[in-house]
């Protein structure tokens, strides 16, 4: 039987709450998130897919429902207490890594996410070789970059490093917030195929925020679509294989 590694039970948000700008963005989320799914999530720009990872990531708590994870309810959990088993790579690429820093530091800072660690870096050699394989599969010369700072990458590469930070060590819930939004084309495209990769081969839980219908289309093997505060629709397996485009067009008409 598949084990429910995260499920939301009927999460409630409200923004600017007692104020005339008072506003529902979540409105009831049902959503049971099974060990090894890799979900894509589409919808129009405010129909809640930011909120609902804040939520999920706790960088906002909920206002009514709960959250539970492997059983236990997080919903009061901090954002920190969640990088225990939780990694999100967000749409800026200047974000999740430490500019300063060189490609294998930062690698080496993802090895204790979620721990309690001081600041003083240990075992970086012992790592060297491990780190730049690691790198290879990204397929963009990173590989080549360990010993620069992250500061002096390529926006792909800074971004192909988050991506790394977030999955070295292996999360339950990887959150992958329009991580190739602000990419070209092409450099995109190598990032998705590398993340496709990484989340098959790892078997890992993952969801995906695309505005991208052929993206979400080709990748994972869920698909959601969020509209108003709401999951419309969540297609699995077969049924997502027979979805086109223009059948998730029909989702964005008013």
């Amino acid at each position: 039987m598949t084990k429910a590694i995260l499920e939301l039970k009927n999460v409630k948000t409200i923004v600017n709450k007692g104020t005339a700008n008072e506003t529902n963005i979540l409105k009831g989320i049902n959503l049971k998130i099974n060990e090894g799914d890799f979900i894509t999530i589409v919808g129009t720009n405010g129909a809640g897919k930011s909120t609902l990872f804040n939520v999920i990531g706790g960088n906002l708590l909920v206002d009514e429902g709960q959250i539970l994870h492997n059983g236990e309810d997080i919903s009061k959990a901090t954002e920190e207490e969640r990088t225990t088993f939780l990694a999100r790579v967000f749409q800026d690429p200047k974000l999740g890594t430490a500019p300063r820093m060189t490609v294998a530091e930062n690698m080496l800072l993802a090895t204790k996410r979620g721990e309690k660690r001081g600041l003083k870096l240990r075992k970086l050699k012992p790592n060297m070789e491990r780190f730049t394989k690691l790198a290879a599969t990204m397929n963009n010369g990173l590989e080549n970059r360990m010993t620069t700072a992250t500061g002096a990458l390529s926006g792909g590469q800074r971004q192909a490093l988050s991506f790394l930070m977030a999955t070295l060590k292996r999360p339950d819930i990887l959150l992958l917030d329009e991580h190739t939004a602000a990419l070209d084309p092409h450099t995109s495209l190598n990032l998705l195929h590398a993340t496709n990769e990484r989340i098959t081969q790892d078997h890992l839980t993952a969801l995906m925020i695309t505005h991208q219908l052929e993206d979400a289309l080709k990748y994972g093997n869920r698909l959601i679509v969020l509209k108003d505060g709401q999951i419309k629709a969540d297609f699995v397996g077969e049924e997502k294989a027979k979805l086109t485009t223009a059948d998730l067009y029909k989702f964005f008409e008013d």
